[in-house]
């Protein structure tokens, strides 16, 4: 199994300590990059494929851990 098939595998096991880096990887492997917003944006991100698909997260902190519904959330997006 490649890296990029164990990190799906482990998203779609919904797992609750999923972390945002590793979302950021994940959505990378589907063509989606991060879109900075600016200096003002906050905890907000948003990540864009090359078709206009828009991702709307809140980044965690302090921790990093993806909260489930989040994870539910991209999970509809990408149609896993």
């Amino acid at each position: 199994m490649s890296k990029k098939e164990k990190l799906v595998a482990r998203f779609l096991s919904q797992p609750k300590d999923f972390h945002y880096d590793e979302m950021v990887k994940l959505l990378g492997y589907f063509g989606f990059e991060e879109m900075k917003k600016g200096k003002t944006s906050g905890s907000r991100v948003k990540f864009e494929n090359s078709e206009s698909v828009v991702i709307l997260l809140h980044k965690p902190h302090p921790s990093g851990i993806m909260k489930t519904y989040q994870l539910k959330q991209v999970k509809e997006t990408l149609e896993l």
